[in-house]
């Protein structure tokens, strides 16, 4: 049975007259990954800095792993891994004296940090580079060391916010794997993310957090079925065609329908699913219509966010000092 990670109720938290948070619930299963996804100042980092014991709330109830929040923060840090926005990496040091001055923050004891140190090495594609200094460090690289020295205790719960910004797409598709890696152990992910392709990808389930508050939860199927525009796309060989279907379908511009006639192609709205274009192209066979070309759209998560918060973000943003 699945159980409970991270269990927020009520959370609140002001600076001065701004109200950053408010009345915020949230639940993240065990073993799953959880997006946060929201505009600049929407309240995404903050969440997640009140989690990890950096901040605290002005009210709610917050446990993490099973430990209060408020209450047993030394708790809540010892099962917790949490990657920022920017990379936390000393430049001083090469890889290696990174992720072994970690294990000695973490306790490790000699034998275990330098065994830890090696598999980590290994397993983010690191070991050749272990030894060289950080400068000679790609973004992409020095956010998988980023990434390691999270991981250096084998933490439970692990926050990554904004962990991509600001790499190139192949970086981007690797830390994704390292991910999709980690919770396929068990491991349990809370991200925040203006990457609308990222969340997709990797979210189990996806809260969108504007003004504050979460205005809409649930997997990126279910959001992405709250906004209208589906629609089944049909090519005709001919005019004569395209005419007769617009007549069976009985479409109108008043519907969302639309027909290219310089492209014989006509557009019929659907809410999506096998049942509605089997439906269409039952009344196209029943009237021995031919459909040169057919496609399916459906909205995106860049669709929900437009609809939900009014910002339309793309899916390759990558700025993000938000709050």
């Amino acid at each position: 049975m699945t159980t409970t990670a991270i269990a927020v109720q009520g959370l609140r938290k002001s600076y001065g007259s701004k109200t950053v948070l408010d009345d915020v619930d949230l639940t993240v299963k065990a073993g799953t990954v959880t997006a946060l996804l929201g505009p600049n100042g929407a309240g995404k980092t903050t969440t997640v800095h009140i989690l990890s014991t950096l901040v605290r709330a002005d009210a709610g109830t917050l446990t993490v792993a099973g430990c209060d929040v408020s209450r047993d923060p030394d708790g809540v840090r010892a099962a917790i891994g949490l990657t920022g926005q920017f990379s936390a990496v000393d430049g001083l040091l090469t890889g290696e004296e990174n992720l072994l001055l970690m294990a000695r923050l973490r306790h490790l004891g000699a034998k275990r940090s330098k065994s830890r140190v090696a598999e980590l090495l290994e397993q983010f594609d690191l070991v050749e580079a272990a030894r060289k200094p950080l400068a000679t460090y790609s973004g992409g690289m020095r956010r998988r060391l980023d990434l390691a020295m999270t991981l250096v205790q084998a933490p439970s719960v692990i926050f990554l916010d904004e962990p991509t910004t600001g790499l190139d797409p192949r970086s981007r598709h690797t830390v994704w794997d390292i991910v999709r890696g980690l919770v396929s152990e068990g491991t349990t992910v809370l991200l925040t993310t203006q990457h609308l392709e990222e969340a997709d990808q990797l979210a189990d389930h996806i809260a969108v957090l504007d003004g504050g508050r979460i205005v809409a939860d649930g997997t990126p199927d279910e959001l992405k079925s709250l906004v209208p525009g589906g629609h089944i796309r049909l090519r005709f060989a001919d005019a004569a065609a395209l005419d007769t279907a617009a007549r069976l379908l009985k479409q109108s511009a008043r519907d969302g329908s639309a027909r290219d006639d310089a492209g014989l192609v006509l557009t019929v709205p659907s809410a999506g699913g096998v049942g509605a274009l089997r439906a269409v192209l039952d009344r196209l066979d029943a009237a021995h219509l031919e459909v040169d070309d057919l496609s399916i759209h459906t909205p995106d998560l860049d669709d929900v966010f437009f609809a939900l918060t009014g910002t339309k973000e793309s899916s390759g943003r990558a700025d993000s000092k938000g709050t």
